[in-house]
């Protein structure tokens, strides 16, 4: 059994699901794309066409030859800069447009 240390989380991050975002530092600065998925243990996002890695793929029916599949890797959440904001708008909002 491996022993994992014990990370502080915070509560909520500042990108959200379906966020642009660009990496402000590391190795993959500068790129852009849509925020895939929060892994709020681990303090990581991914995000669409940054950080592709490489994974070996068993033999299976529906893939018989196996081989490699390119998919993104994680970034960690604080490399991230949001660039426009994805969540959809609120009650309270929607109200206010359609009364005017």
């Amino acid at each position: 059994m491996k022993k994992t240390a014990d990370i502080t989380v915070p509560r909520r991050y500042h990108v959200k699901k379906n966020d642009q975002v660009r990496v402000i530092s590391g190795a993959h600065k500068g790129k852009e794309g849509k925020v895939l998925q929060i892994l709020t243990k681990k303090a990581r996002v991914i995000v669409e066409g940054v950080h592709m890695i490489k994974k070996a793929v068993r033999p299976t029916q529906i893939n018989p030859k196996g081989g490699f599949e390119e998919k993104e890797g994680s970034i960690h959440v604080s490399n991230l800069k949001v660039l426009a904001s994805g969540e959809k708008p609120d009650k309270a909002s929607k109200a206010a447009k359609s009364k005017e």
